[in-house]
């Protein structure tokens, strides 16, 4: 009788012990729970991202499903006046005045800031580490910080005056957005360069400056060439970042859908062209899908250079 109530009591008591293994703690909940939202908000962004790549792909292809425009003579053409007409019966909406002028002031703009902003990523990080980041470190928080169009308005005032009376014209044009983009893309560029001078072993300084090198020889021949990868990563996420200013450079580019002869004369960019245009337009018209067309090449611009971002990081990892 007695052996009988030990092997019920046994087995009463297996059967609890068995609940409570399997029964899921507090922590294993919350870690499901956080592993749900983290996968939701993931798929969100996905989702998000493809409608965004779509929708912008429907609209801007239009152009030549629609108004059977030629995609050749849309980025080669050097006319930009969709109500108008060639002789062939054709819209004139040539694309290429935007596309160069959009190329020229990123390109410029990135040649201009990445020699300060590699300067001053060594001042931070190799000659004076702790006063110099701790002096330059919140300049380069406040120029991140400041709206674009602070940068249009000082553009506008400053540096399109200064233009016009040093080099002629009208002061709007490719010189005045370089500067102004020079000054936008320059604390990117700086921050990112110091996070890829920071990412050197020490031990290659050590051993460089044990084998008799100076520490300009270590810096240049040891610092930077180790860091190449990530500075090239910086140096084309400002020319990204470049690329698709629209408001700064709206304000002192001046607007003209030109193909740029020269520095001073006014030209565009595809983010002006949108800008000022997109809100002038019915939906579904030529004007109004051919600007969604220029959008759709800025779009592929962008992910161009975060392909080549990637390339980049890759191939930095591999020689590491």
């Amino acid at each position: 009788m007695v052996r009988a109530v030990y092997v019920k009591w046994g087995q009463v008591m297996n059967k609890k012990l068995q609940e409570q293994l399997l029964k899921r703690s507090k922590a294993a909940k919350m870690e499901r729970f956080g592993k749900t939202i983290s996968f939701l908000a993931l798929m969100l962004i996905t989702v998000t991202v493809f409608a965004i790549i779509i929708f912008v792909a429907s609209k801007g292809l239009s152009t030549f499903v629609t108004n059977h425009v030629n995609i050749v003579d849309f980025l080669t053409g050097k006319n930009w006046n969709p109500n108008v007409t060639d002789s062939k019966g054709q819209p004139e909406v040539g694309a290429l005045p935007m596309i160069s002028g959009s190329f020229v002031v990123t390109i410029l703009s990135a040649l201009l800031a990445t020699p300060f902003a590699i300067g001053t990523a060594i001042f931070m990080n190799e000659i004076s580490p702790h006063r110099g980041a701790k002096l330059l470190q919140p300049v380069i928080e406040l120029l991140v910080g400041i709206p674009s169009v602070v940068y249009g308005f000082i553009g506008l005032t400053v540096i399109v005056p200064a233009v016009r009376s040093v080099f002629g014209g009208s002061g709007f044009g490719i010189l005045a957005g370089t500067f102004v983009l020079f000054v936008m893309i320059l604390p990117t560029v700086t921050s990112m360069s110091v996070d890829a001078l920071r990412s050197v072993p020490r031990y290659y300084r050590e051993a460089a400056l044990a084998l008799g090198a100076t520490q300009w020889q270590t810096i240049y021949k040891v610092v930077l060439r180790s860091a190449t990868p990530g500075i090239l990563t910086a140096i084309i996420f400002g020319m990204a970042r470049a690329f698709g200013e629209a408001l700064a450079v709206q304000m002192v580019i001046g607007n003209a859908a030109l193909l740029p002869t020269n520095l001073v004369s006014p030209a565009s960019t595809l983010t002006s062209v949108l800008t000022t245009g997109i809100g002038n337009t019915v939906m579904g018209s030529l004007q109004n899908n051919a600007l969604w067309s220029l959008a759709l090449v800025l779009l592929i611009m962008s992910l161009i250079f975060n392909l080549v971002v990637r390339m980049i990081g890759r191939k930095g990892a591999m020689s590491k």
